[in-house]
């Protein structure tokens, strides 16, 4: 991510953006053979892999190299076989993957990850910043890495591509993930959300109008249940509203109105998140303790702490836990539960990006031309340029501007 507002080049950048530079720009920009790696995630539950086979073809026909970790792709249910029917090259030996000028993955490099990057590598994973450690941070910057976090992503919307699609696709599983849990099978009251004639619908409590909320919102009322949505913004909740285009109960988070919804629906989501830290805890465990027995908790939240007091962060092998007779489910990997829709929705993302790095001569001038690119980088050859970042580790940083500018 850029130090300053993407939109624009620091004042001392433009300065520099005279004609023979733009000539410059011009000569460098002839199309490029790029080298992909895919490796195979280590991090645990990570089901997700960044391209497919059909996006690999794509990049194969236009001149490029894929090379992919054996079994990369299984998790999602891609095989080696579909693959290497595309042009990808299987490799069996993480050591080789390494080798390739652009890694491509999910998860955020480890420690032994980055050991075996290459000086000068171009990385594009995800960055949590909240899990993330300085010493990784500080072996990238050693190496000259430049890397680019799928979180800070933004396209000609000037919206977050990425997270707009997992949070699409989060927000609609949280609610059949609650179906199913409300089922007999899984210990639950043996309810449906709705839809069956003469008979109430279940009742789902929201918490947050963003567009997990929202999704979850839109995917409740399809299945015929009451649906209330909670947000401390108005905006939020209009947007909501409008995107929606049916009539829902919603509200600002006041405390009274809220624990009575809390107490007597079937579902509560938590979808809340804070723009960096701890989401906001609003529903205490006092007010969790008078639920209805075998209601159901999903908490989505839980990677940031989570919106229930009574939360506690499980996994895809243990994904409940009970307390006061109330389900919680707290995974906070929920896209990996759906690793192949959620592989199609960030394929669509990432193959155009790796063609334009190929069609515009390399990822400078990506990251020149293109202000949503620039947005992601948080490395730039060896150089923090978030701030961000920077603060949070107490690290000095660059203004991704000029070092642009500086290097072409």
């Amino acid at each position: 991510m850029s130090s300053g507002k993407y939109s624009g080049f620091s004042d001392v950048a433009k300065q520099a953006l005279m004609q023979p530079q733009e000539a410059l720009l011009a000569v460098k920009s002839k199309k490029n053979k790029l080298y992909i790696g895919i490796p195979k995630e280590t991090s645990f539950q990570e089901n997700r892999i960044p391209l497919t086979p059909l996006s690999v073809a794509l990049l194969v026909n236009n001149g490029h190299d894929v090379m992919l970790e054996s079994n990369a792709g299984k998790a999602a249910k891609f095989l080696d076989k579909d693959y290497a029917e595309q042009g990808a090259e299987i490799v069996f030996d993480t050591k080789k993957v390494y080798e390739a000028d652009i890694i491509i993955k999910i998860a955020p490099p480890t420690m032994q990850e980055i050991e075996l990057m290459k000086p000068g590598q171009i990385l594009l994973s995800a960055l949590q910043i909240s899990t993330m450690k300085a010493e990784c941070l500080q072996a990238m910057m050693a190496k000259k890495i430049t890397a680019l976090c799928f979180e800070d992503l933004r396209d000609e919307g000037d919206s977050l591509p990425v997270v707009r699609a997992m949070s699409e696709i989060v927000g609609a599983t949280s609610i059949l993930i609650a179906a199913e849990y409300l089922s007999n099978i899984f210990g639950g009251k043996g309810l449906m959300l709705g839809g069956i004639t003469g008979v109430p619908p279940t009742e789902i409590v929201i918490l947050g109008a963003g567009t997990v909320g929202e999704y979850a919102a839109r995917t409740a009322i399809s299945l015929g249940a009451e649906v209330k949505v909670f947000d401390p913004s108005i905006y939020k909740l209009r947007r909501l509203q409008n995107n929606i285009g049916a009539r829902v109960f919603t509200s600002v988070v006041q405390p009274i109105v809220l624990e009575k919804a809390i107490t007597t629906c079937d579902v509560a989501i938590g979808a809340m998140r804070a723009e960096d830290g701890r989401s906001p805890c609003i529903v205490s465990e006092e007010t969790v303790s008078r639920m209805k027995p075998n209601s159901v908790i999903i908490d989505v939240s839980i990677d940031q702490g989570g919106c229930f007091e009574t939360s506690e962060i499980t996994n895809h092998t243990h994904p409940v836990f009970r307390k006061y007779d109330v389900i919680h489910y707290c995974v906070p990997n929920i896209a990996s539960r759906v690793a192949r829709t959620a592989t199609y929705a960030l394929t669509n993302i990432f193959a155009p990006i790796l063609l334009d790095i190929g069609e515009q001569g390399g990822i400078k001038n990506v990251i020149w031309q293109k202000a949503g690119v620039r947005d992601a980088v948080y490395i730039y050859q060896g150089n923090l340029t978030n701030k961000h970042i920077a603060e949070r580790f107490s690290l000095p940083c660059k203004d991704l501007d000029l070092l642009i500018v500086s290097h072409h």
